[in-house]
This record gives C-alpha cells, structure tokens and sequence, in this order.
C-alpha cells in the first residue's frame, strides 16, 4: 500500500498534521509526503524520529522535499506509533516562557512548575509540542527536575522544542539534555498555526 499527500503550500504545522491523519489510517506500505520548504522537512523528519519509524528524507530541489515513511517492520512497532498518534491533540501545543509557574515565591514557582510539566504526562491526550523559551529553556537543561517528564513526552511523540538564542544567552546549548534546537521563526510558525495555546 503507497499513498501520497501533497503537502505543497500547506504553512507549519500542517503538513505534519495531514502526516499523522495518514498515518492513523494505515498499518502497513508507505507514505510519501512532498513540501516545498526546508523546514517542513526537518518537522516531518523529528515527528518520524519521535515515533521510531522507518523513513528517507530527500531534497529533490530547493522549492521541493519529499519524505518517504515506511510502515513494514514489526506488527507491534506499528501498533505503538499508532497508539502514539492517538494521543497526540494536533494543533495544541504548551508554551513555557519560565522555569517558573506564576508570580511571587521562586522556590514555590519552581514546585509548580515541576507539577505542571509532571501532570503534561499524565494526560489522556498529549499537545504535540512543547515550545521553551526565555528561561523555560532550563526545564530541558542538565541539572532540571524535570528532564525525565520531559523525556518521557517526548517518547510519546511530543516536540520539545528550546529556543537557540536563549541557550546561547544562558550559556546552556552544550547541556541540553532533551528535545531540539528551536528559532524565532518556528516559534512564530506554530503559533500562528496552533489552534490552541497553553501557557502556564
């Protein structure tokens, strides 16, 4: 079974979202997804990592990328990325801008905070990113508290996502510990594509 989506001309973070559609619907064969940018690529690529599948990401020109995934390993892979899918709520994504949650006490900001991204796996259905800016970059950094929650959102196909210049200000680029490199144009991306934002 091959089937073929088109996503030329579709901004961030659709072509990912139409991706997952398809993908719920199959158990086997092979997906290929075409885009027109470079950064739609590099999404799709992180969302197949994330779900531990097959794939091949091909630049075929600067105005056209195509991303193959392959469905045809083991039953019980197949199962888990589609239970993965399932829980993923497209186009609702968390945005944390502080390594605290709220104002006033800093030591209780920190407990709340822990709480809330702690609480993040415990859900029925998971946002499908994470964006960390400011000082919410520390939350994915060595020493965190928060690192294994995190690492565990991931597993389950959420991007967590930290954005490069605030590492670089904080002097913490070298000690990330989960999730990828981020920039402002992305952040701006998804959430003008998002179709629910939380923000703690």
């Amino acid at each position: 079974m091959k089937k073929l989506i088109d996503a030329r001309g579709l901004t961030c973070p659709l072509p990912v979202i139409e991706t997952r559609k398809a993908l719920k619907t199959m158990t086997e064969g092979q997906l290929e997804i075409v885009v027109d940018n470079e950064i739609a690529l590099q999404n799709l690529e992180k969302m197949a990592q994330q779900m531990s599948l097959d794939y091949r990401a091909i630049t075929i020109s600067e105005q056209e990328y195509r991303m193959d995934i392959f469905l045809s390993e083991a039953e019980g892979k197949t199962s888990e990325a589609q239970h993965r899918l399932e829980r993923i709520e497209e186009g609702t994504i968390v945005v944390i801008s502080s390594q605290y949650m709220g104002d006033g006490d800093p030591i209780l900001g920190k407990i709340l905070m822990k709480g809330f991204v702690y609480t993040l796996t415990e859900l029925d259905h998971y946002p499908s990113k994470v964006l960390l800016y400011n000082s919410g970059v520390k939350l994915a950094t060595a020493g965190s508290d928060s690192i294994g929650d995190l690492q565990k959102l991931a597993e389950q196909g959420v991007e967590i996502l930290s954005c490069g210049t605030c590492l670089d200000f904080y002097q913490l680029t070298e000690k990330l510990q989960v999730g990828g490199v981020t920039n402002m144009y992305e952040i701006a991306q998804s959430t003008m594509g998002a179709t629910r934002i939380i923000q703690p």
